[in-house]
């Protein structure tokens, strides 16, 4: 069957068996909304089931930035973003094909879900999720999503979260010195950060925005700013914190309230600055510093909620400054320090290292790690706990004159009867960049255990810089 398109209504939902191209048969309408339609449909030629999705707007400037969509997506490939294929006008109504994904979407889930959701599912959905920001993100024409929210992340069959809807989606230009205009005006309240809600410029931390709220009404079952409808009840987060996750539901750790918190940070400059970051922390959770944020139990009290809101009469926020950290994945440098024999000449000459690298490649990631025997191996007296503190105690303090920002710091105490192999499996499995280790020294062990450095340099996945203290006079 093949139904007519009348340019004069290209709001008319497409009926089933309507055949579009002589290629695409409407099985069923999926959904509609104020800006589009999706429709399942059939591609004859291949015989497999697609998803067309239609713009509702005959608007010149609508109809050009769902063609910019079709674009953008067309030359992605990530496993939690639909695969574009066709975009094509038919009647005066224009529609993109894409890869059709299965399953239901989260609002759904959290709408029949009476409460919280258990951390573990949050932290895996966050975890699928923030992968697929990292990779936007980190594109040669970085990628900013601008809508994430429930209703856009699908849950598939097979347990996988998919990203769908780039209708606000903008990518910055190839050229960063030129300045991107500003997309499309569109949010939706609950997820929008301030600076979009304003219509001011936007960068990945507008997502990581979303993504904190969309964090904080899973693992609360609340919104973090209730329920907005006009413009000064939304800018009313200038000055109402909100509740602290822990004092809504008990058990939740100060570590996952810090990662949450900071995500919703009104002001961009306090934000993460990357979705790597995010992921790190989410994956680390013994590794994320906690701030005043992440011991909080009650909101701000009167007196600092009436100082914020005099401050917020005159507050305007400025367009994002430019990110901090490079968008891409985040450098690692990991410092092997043998905390079995302490050394301090050799300390030394790895801080000094390690700060010629920070210097090198700004906002790298300082991974510092020492490797021990099992607990099996350990005295009577002893105490595989008390060890650990121990060495992690000892790495601080050997960082520490770095000064250099906590979520820039990672520490790692690896048990192995084979600390070479655990340092490289470490920097396999974390794609580090560079790795810097002490060198044997006259009459002295070599670093992290006899031949440690030899087979370090030998077999690891990135490059090795052998440090030795310098000679003394």
């Amino acid at each position: 069957m093949s139904q007519n398109l009348n340019p004069d209504t290209p709001n008319l939902a497409l009926i089933a068996d309507t055949v579009l191209q002589d290629r695409y048969r409407i099985v069923r309408q999926l959904g509609r909304g104020g800006m589009g339609a999706v429709y399942e449909a059939v591609d004859q030629r291949l015989g497999i089931t697609v998803a067309l999705k239609e713009t509702l707007s005959a608007e010149e400037s609508m109809r050009k930035q769902f063609e910019r969509e079709a674009r953008l997506l067309a030359g992605m490939q990530h496993p939690a973003l639909p695969r574009v294929s066709d975009h094509f006008v038919e009647g005066n109504r224009a529609f993109l094909v894409m890869q059709f994904i299965g399953g239901v979407d989260l609002a759904k889930i959290i709408s029949q879900q009476p409460g919280p959701f258990p951390r573990d599912q949050v932290i895996a959905w966050a975890d699928q999720l923030l992968d697929a920001l990292i990779y936007l993100h980190s594109r040669d024409r970085q990628v900013i999503h601008r809508d994430i929210k429930p209703h856009n992340l699908k849950l598939t069959a097979t347990g996988q979260i998919a990203l769908l809807d780039f209708g606000l989606a903008k990518a910055q230009p190839a050229d960063p010195s030129v300045t991107a205009s500003h997309a499309f005006f569109g949010y939706t309240r609950h997820y929008a950060p301030l600076e979009q809600i304003q219509d001011q410029r936007t960068d990945p931390r507008s997502d990581i925005y979303a993504l904190g709220a969309i964090l904080y009404e899973l693992a609360t079952g609340r919104m973090p700013f209730g329920h907005p409808k006009t413009l000064s009840a939304l800018r009313k987060r200038l000055y109402l914190d909100p509740v602290p996750p822990s004092a809504i539901v008990t058990g939740i750790p100060d570590w996952l309230q810090e990662i949450i918190l900071r995500c919703l940070e009104v002001d961009a400059r306090d934000r993460y600055a990357s979705a790597a970051q995010v992921a790190f922390d989410l994956a680390n959770p013994a590794q994320v510093a906690i701030t005043e944020r992440g011991t909080r139990r009650t909101r701000s009290g009167w007196w600092t909620v009436l100082r914020r809101r005099m401050r917020a009469r005159r507050f305007e926020p400025a367009p994002c400054p430019p990110p901090r950290t490079p968008t891409g994945p985040v450098p690692v440098v990991l410092v092997a320090i043998d905390g079995t024999q302490p050394d301090e000449a050799l300390y030394g000459a790895l801080r000094e290292a390690a700060r010629r690298v920070v210097a090198a490649v700004d906002e790298c990631r300082i991974a510092c790690m020492t490797a021990v025997p099992p607990a099996a191996q350990l005295s009577a007296e002893d105490s595989a706990t008390g060890r650990h503190i121990k060495y992690l105690v000892n790495l601080r303090r050997w960082a520490k004159p770095l000064n250099l920002p906590e979520d820039r710091l990672t520490y790692h105490v690896l048990e192995a009867e084979k600390p070479a192999a655990a340092l490289l499996d470490y920097a396999r499995m974390n794609e580090v960049d560079q790795i810097l280790i002490g060198a044997s020294r006259s009459g002295a062990a070599t670093r992290l255990f006899p031949g440690v450095s030899v087979q370090v340099v030998a077999e690891a996945p990135c490059s090795v810089t052998v440090v030795r203290p310098r000679a003394e006079d």
